[in-house]
């Protein structure tokens, strides 16, 4: 079932939003939790009462063995928290190695860097499709934040791909700068912590997170220029609250200075400007994962559940376009994999047998339809010193919806 707040939910779903209705942790994950909880409610006295909530959110998801992506909990797939499209089937990566089969063939060669790569699923169906192409790139580097997921990736690419081993290198920061071919990233952005705002009688006041009764509550104070500037010209109703995924913008500033020639490949859940704070979103888009359950409240379950928000690709393209990146293609996932010709892998399949053509025209459907990850999910393309119309972005390019 798909969850139309942002991730790919299993077939089991929060009915509705009482905390009561999540499933309980476990003794071992209380006290896991706890550990963080003390974290976060010290470094909140130290403060002087609040913090603001992107380093909340920053310290429940990567506190050095503690946050959610810091610690050893499996997270993607059916025995984790949420699955994402490199799970879902192997036609995304296929499809993904087909677009950059063609930016590294006009650089005429070049390395791919998957930032946040998840179970290893995603790198392993493209250097298999790029292996069976003669297109595999020099390097492909992995930046991956999270110890455990870490582990999960070097064991099944070791497992599919042995022979490409040595091929594989993962790394700690973006490179410095000199690097040409692919850059791509998958459900990365909505992950960066967010700050969030709220419109109210008093102006633009911005959410923060105190502690108080033995747990943590909203707080709010003042914004400061950046945060009044972003939504100064939007027509909003008083009591409005939504996010301003800064973070995620310098990501893509630091790729800038990374990238001498080649492709930035993003593909992730979100709106453009004007859709992503639609007066009727007015209580934004923030949403957790907890045993593929979702609900809005990120201040319990702290570092045992994903904490999410959408991403406003009008922001981000004005970040890649301010950074020196051209704007190369914008469009739903749908448009993206028919445009790599996710059809003609249905169409290569032997119709005879039944159960493995059905397996494939299932996967298609939710990776497209409408209701499914087709629509909600985008991809996003920008690049420097390449100069070819990408295949991704054929069927349909919504540029001019930014």
């Amino acid at each position: 079932m798909h969850n139309s707040n942002g991730r790919f939910q299993g077939s089991l779903r929060l009915a509705g939003k009482k905390t009561g209705e999540l499933p309980r942790p476990s003794a071992e994950e209380q006290a896991h939790s706890d550990k963080l909880i003390t974290r976060i409610r010290d470094e909140i006295i130290a403060a002087g009462g609040t913090i603001d909530f992107a380093r909340y959110m920053e310290l429940a998801l990567y506190a050095p063995g503690l946050g959610y992506y810091a610690a050893g909990t499996r997270k993607i797939g059916e025995a984790g928290d949420f699955v994402t499209a490199p799970e879902l089937s192997p036609l995304f990566g296929r499809c993904i190695a087909r677009q950059c089969q063609q930016v590294l063939e006009q650089l005429g060669g070049g390395d791919i860097l998957e930032a946040g790569a998840g179970t290893g699923m995603l790198a392993v169906a493209c250097l298999q499709q790029l292996e069976a192409r003669d297109c595999l790139p020099g390097t492909y580097f992995i930046l991956e934040v999270s110890p455990d997921l870490r582990e999960r990736q070097s064991a099944i690419i070791k497992q599919e791909l042995p022979h490409l081993v040595a091929r594989v290198r993962w790394i700690d920061t973006l490179p410095a700068g000199g690097f040409r071919g692919v850059v791509i990233g998958n459900e990365l952005l909505d992950a960066m912590p967010v700050q969030r705002f709220h419109l109210t009688g008093h102006g633009v006041q911005q959410l923060t997170v105190g502690w108080d009764d033995g747990q943590f509550r909203w707080r709010q104070r003042p914004a400061g220029p950046a945060m009044i500037t972003r939504i100064a010209d939007l027509a909003l109703p008083i009591g409005y609250i939504s996010e301003i995924n800064f973070h995620a913008e310098a990501w893509i500033r630091s790729v800038a200075e990374s990238v001498d020639a080649g492709l930035i490949l993003l593909t992730d859940y979100g709106f453009p400007h004007a859709e992503y704070y639609h007066p009727q979103r007015d209580r934004g888009t923030l949403m957790c994962h907890y045993r593929h359950r979702s609900h809005d409240d990120p201040l319990i379950l702290v570092g045992l559940q994903d904490i999410t928000a959408h991403i406003d690709f009008t922001a981000m393209a004005e970040a890649a376009h301010e950074a020196g990146l051209a704007v190369l293609g914008y469009t739903s996932q749908a448009a993206f994999l028919l445009g790599l010709g996710i059809d003609q892998f249905a169409a290569a399949e032997d119709a005879a047998d039944t159960r493995r053509y059905l397996e494939i025209t299932q996967q298609i459907k939710k990776l497209t339809l409408p209701h499914e990850m087709g629509e909600l999910f985008k991809a996003i393309a920008f690049g420097r010193n390449i100069d070819v119309p990408l295949i991704g972005f054929a069927v349909q390019d919504r540029r001019g919806r930014l």
